[in-house]
């Protein structure tokens, strides 16, 4: 009876950190396919801003609730040109999370995808180390699609984020600005090991992606190789 308890505590333990795990792993393979499904649909994310970008952030799938109360809640990854300078290739992916609420009078629910770009040093630097609130730590705006980038130059110069998404549900509009974006560190560390740090994942490039990242950073690579400096 103990060598059966043993074994099963053995198990346990065993299996646990693998189950975790493989939950970080499909949040990359699904980030990979909304990533490539957003970028393959015309005139939507600008060719010019793709290049400008210093880091991206995919989040599948975030809900947005309300009953008189409105919330976001989801859970994403987040990848960067790797170097200090953001000229490198684009790098392992760092689990993000996306919490948030606002007043208000709304009704349902629903699932929408965003992708934001990530435009300047400042905005890439405070996302990766700290917990930041859309719209007031850093400047959060629509991104402009297709030719209407060119008419929209002067959002896309003050915006630190610039966000795009895809939405299946209820809601039209829908927005991230007032919810909260930090490093998910609990999945940092069931991925990665524990005490990495989202900075060291996507700027000094001292971690492998795994292979469930191989479609995002193959799609970024192709789409979008080499950073073109904003100035």
């Amino acid at each position: 009876m103990k060598r059966i308890f043993l074994f099963v505590a053995v198990m346990l333990l065993v299996g646990v950190p693998a189950f975790a795990q493989k939950d970080e792993n499909n949040r990359i393979e699904n980030a990979g396919q909304v990533m490539t499904e957003i970028l393959n649909i015309p005139d939507n994310i600008p060719q010019d801003l793709l290049d400008k970008t210093e880091c991206v952030i995919v989040l599948p799938s975030v809900m947005k609730f309300a009953i008189g109360f409105g919330g976001s809640y989801g859970r994403g990854v987040m990848t960067c040109r790797s170097g200090e300078d953001f000229s490198g290739p684009w790098s392992a992916p760092s689990m993000m999370a996306v919490e948030g609420g606002s007043f208000g009078f709304q009704l349902g629910g629903q699932a929408t995808d965003f992708v934001l770009l990530v435009m300047n040093e400042r905005g890439a630097s405070s996302i990766l180390t700290s917990k930041v609130k859309l719209g007031a730590d850093v400047a959060a705006a629509a991104g402009p699609k297709g030719r209407d980038a060119a008419a929209a130059t002067d959002v896309t110069m003050r915006a630190e984020i610039l966000s795009y998404s895809r939405s299946r549900g209820l809601f039209a509009g829908i927005s991230l600005e007032g919810s909260t974006l930090r490093p998910d560190n609990d999945g940092n560390g069931r991925l990665y090991g524990k005490g990495v740090t989202a900075k060291e994942i996507v700027i000094h490039s001292a971690i492998h992606a795994p292979a469930s990242a191989k479609l995002l950073l193959g799609t970024l690579n192709s789409k979008s190789p080499a950073h073109r400096s904003g100035s």
